[in-house]
């Protein structure tokens, strides 16, 4: 089986019209990897996908397989079926009037594939997705969860260089959406076909990928490992999507930068609060606006994780709130607070809290005090 090396997304641009739905998109993704587009709705993930497999022709820029050019947006664009990339959709597509079996092997039976090769790879794609015993049933007999594995067969089975999912989870409840993630996610690592699977899901973004590529309106937010993206937030909009909340404006009153270490006062309704990190690399951009934000008096905003709030007193970075509004969630209480100085704070905390009870004390970690500037790509315009 012939394996993807790599493939690369250079400069990409997708107008229906006069209406740009992609724009600059730069990618890489390598042998073996699991790489998510995540965006709310409209933001163009899926229009990324179906430029990726073929579907829809490239306004301008690259895409390269193995460094060979398979669309250019001019004179070059590979034919999806000649592409040797494998996809499931949403719906799944699936045949009605055929058996899991028939369904499994029409990719093979269109190449005219030998009917012993057709049997031999139709029973191993059946073991690979956990379908055994139900080879004669059709697609209405089956649950959301078989149809979608027989749809995963159904490319597997292929060979594709490439699997791409278009947000195959979709149409599950919860509970069989978890377990299918489970699934995907281990035959993933049996197989280590490079992937591109499209979500709004930040859940099973961060639980399958690789690579996350975070998308706005057409426009790459950021490009990074699901830990980067989860704590590492480039920007208000990525914080904002991946489930950060708090943001509060506030004023920078001192910075202390010890190579990659830095400090960072600031002035919050009158409160002096500390966030304190080191800064990667691949963060410099976001460095920089702070340090431009403190040079020029420019407002910035925190961002806090609603679990990264602990109950308690403190000498630094220390809130008293008023509970207003509490939600219980098993092991925690999500807590909505009136804070002293005006903010409101949204935390989930183990503590007990009762609604309405008089204020208690709340304390932000400096490491877990994020710090951002506003700029074009947050946005609501």
């Amino acid at each position: 089986m012939k394996e993807l090396d790599k493939l690369v997304i250079k400069k990409l641009n997708k107008s229906f019209g006069d209406f740009n739905v992609l724009n600059d998109f730069n990618l890489t993704v390598s042998r073996g990897e699991f790489v998510t587009f995540l965006g709310p709705s409209g933001c163009g993930k899926s229009t990324a996908l179906n430029c990726v497999c073929g579907l829809l022709q490239i306004t301008s820029g690259e895409i390269l397989v193995d460094d060979k050019v398979i669309d250019n947006g001019k004179d070059i664009c590979v034919p999806a079926e000649k592409r040797g990339f494998g996809i499931v959709f949403q719906n799944y597509a699936l045949f009605p009037h055929m058996t899991v079996t028939q369904n499994i092997a029409f990719g093979l039976q269109l190449k005219k594939t030998p009917r012993a090769e057709i049997a031999r790879r139709v029973e191993n794609a059946v073991n690979i997705v956990h379908l055994h015993g139900f080879e004669d049933k059709y697609p209405g007999q089956l649950s959301g969860g078989q149809q979608q594995r027989v749809a995963i067969a159904r490319s597997i089975i292929l060979e594709p260089i490439l699997l791409m999912l278009d947000e195959p989870l979709s149409n599950l409840d919860a509970k069989l959406r978890l377990e299918m993630r489970n699934e995907l996610k281990a035959l993933h690592e049996r197989l280590r076909i490079a992937s591109i699977y499209v979500t709004h899901d930040q859940g099973e973004a961060l639980a399958l990928s690789d690579k996350i590529v975070v998308l706005k309106r057409g426009l790459v937010m950021q490009i990074g490992s699901p830990k980067d993206v989860y704590e590492r937030p480039m920007n208000l909009f990525v914080a904002d999507f991946m489930g950060l909340k708090n943001f509060w404006q506030c004023r920078i009153v001192s910075m202390k930068e010890a190579g990659a270490s830095v400090e960072i006062q600031v002035d919050l309704n009158g409160g002096a609060f500390v966030s304190r990190r080191e800064y990667t690399p691949e963060e410099a951009p976001k460095l920089e606006s702070l340090r431009r934000a403190f040079k020029d008096g420019a407002p910035v905003e925190t961002a806090v994780r609603p679990d990264d709030f602990v109950v308690g007193e403190s000498d630094v970075n220390f809130i008293s709130a008023r509970p207003e509004l509490v939600s219980y969630s098993g092991n925690f209480s999500d807590v909505s607070a009136l804070a002293e100085n005006g903010l409101r704070l949204e935390s989930r905390v183990e503590s007990r809290v009762t609604s309405g009870e008089r204020a208690i004390g709340f304390h932000v970690p400096p490491e877990k005090l994020h710090l951002l500037v506003r700029g074009e790509a947050d946005s609501n315009d």
